[in-house]
């Protein structure tokens, strides 16, 4: 590019930097947007589900679509976080929104276990709690990433517990206990993948595509972070039908 004079040359560098600062409040603006509008599309798909009684058998009394659905949700997940790059941003949005649908299905089954009352409350508790964590991980001057290598062990080991209670100890009362460990782990998560977000998007040139789909995959990561504290928080404080 050719500059006629340095007035020019300054007033190019000005535009840029303006485009560079701008960027960002957009870029996290996207970000919480597209994880409220997955959390809308589980929540609606999940009441939806659960008021169907035929699709709700389907899902629930053939082990096949039950199976899979999570196998789904997996790959979903998967495929968006690990081939982002290759993906355009139209077909990242379509992958997240199919796991938003296919998550509310598999979770239609609170609207029958737990009271309405009791999900609405332990959703406001989730959403002030996330609130608060979101904040602190966003706000920080702390290094949150030495915690979250920790917190993502942890979420292993939680993940081997389940699996190890729902098919060999079947203990209510370690299912709480998980339950509780569970809650700490997403919380603290919630703070690391704020601030995480934040430092990637603050580096972002522009709000192109590149960007925009860091952005998705941030609000992919605090849509998952709020879904685990509310269900397990809804295992704590939820009470049965």
């Amino acid at each position: 590019m050719n500059y006629n004079n340095d007035y020019e040359l300054s007033e190019y560098a000005q535009e840029r930097q303006w485009d560079v600062s701008a960027a960002f409040p957009v870029l996290m603006r996207k970000v919480y947007v597209w994880m409220t509008l997955a959390l809308v599309i589980t929540g609606i798909t999940a009441y939806g589900v659960a008021n169907s009684p035929g699709v709700l058998q389907a899902i629930y009394t053939n082990q096949i679509l039950f199976w899979g659905l999570i196998i789904a949700e997996f790959a979903l997940v998967i495929g968006v976080s690990a081939a982002i790059n290759k993906l355009s941003l139209s077909v990242a949005t379509l992958m997240f929104v199919a796991y938003s649908v296919i998550n509310g299905a598999l979770l239609s089954y609170i609207f029958l276990a737990y009271t309405s009352s009791s999900i609405a409350t332990v959703f406001f508790i989730t959403a002030g709690t996330f609130a608060a964590m979101a904040i602190v991980g966003y706000t920080t001057k702390t290094d949150l990433s030495s915690m979250g290598k920790y917190l993502l062990m942890a979420l292993i080991g939680i993940i081997i517990a389940t699996l190890v209670n729902v098919f060999f100890v079947k203990s209510t009362g370690f299912d709480l206990v998980i339950s509780y460990v569970g809650v700490l782990i997403f919380v603290g998560l919630t703070a690391y993948d704020s601030q995480k977000i934040k430092q990637m998007l603050m580096q972002a040139p522009d709000a192109g595509e590149g960007a925009q789909k860091i952005a998705l995959l941030g609000a992919l990561s605090l849509y998952l972070d709020f879904i685990n504290l509310f269900i397990y928080l809804l295992r704590i404080f939820g009470k049965r039908e």
